[in-house]
C-alpha cells in the first residue's frame, strides 16, 4: 500500500465534473484506491463518494492505493489534482 496527500488548488474545488474526471482516472487502474478528506474516507472509483467529499479549494486530500499498479495510480491521481485537472487532458 502507498499513500500521499495533495492540496486542492482548483478555484471552485472538486465539483461534480472534476469528481467525474477523478473517478474516471481512478477506474483506469486495477488497484483499490481510497480518498479521504478530514475524517471521511471514500472509494475513489465512486462518483457519489468523491463528489460527497465536498473538497473545496485549500482542502487537503489523502489518497491511498493498494494493488498491482498502486504506485502509478497514486502518482497519477496526485498529479491530476496538483495540475488543476490539466493532466487528464494530456492522458
Amino acid at each position: 500500500m502507498v499513500s500521499g496527500k495533495v492540496k486542492v488548488i482548483t478555484k471552485n474545488g472538486i465539483h461534480l465534473r472534476l469528481a467525474s474526471e477523478l473517478v474516471k482516472a481512478a477506474n483506469s487502474f486495477r488497484s483499490e484506491i481510497m480518498i479521504a478528506k478530514d475524517s471521511q474516507e471514500v472509494n475513489a472509483k465512486s462518483i457519489l463518494g468523491v463528489a460527497g467529499l465536498g473538497a473545496e479549494v485549500g482542502s487537503e486530500l489523502f489518497i491511498k492505493a493498494e494493488g498491482d499498479d498502486e504506485k502509478e495510480a497514486l502518482e497519477y491521481l496526485i498529479g491530476l489534482v496538483e495540475s488543476d485537472f490539466q493532466k487528464e487532458k494530456e492522458r
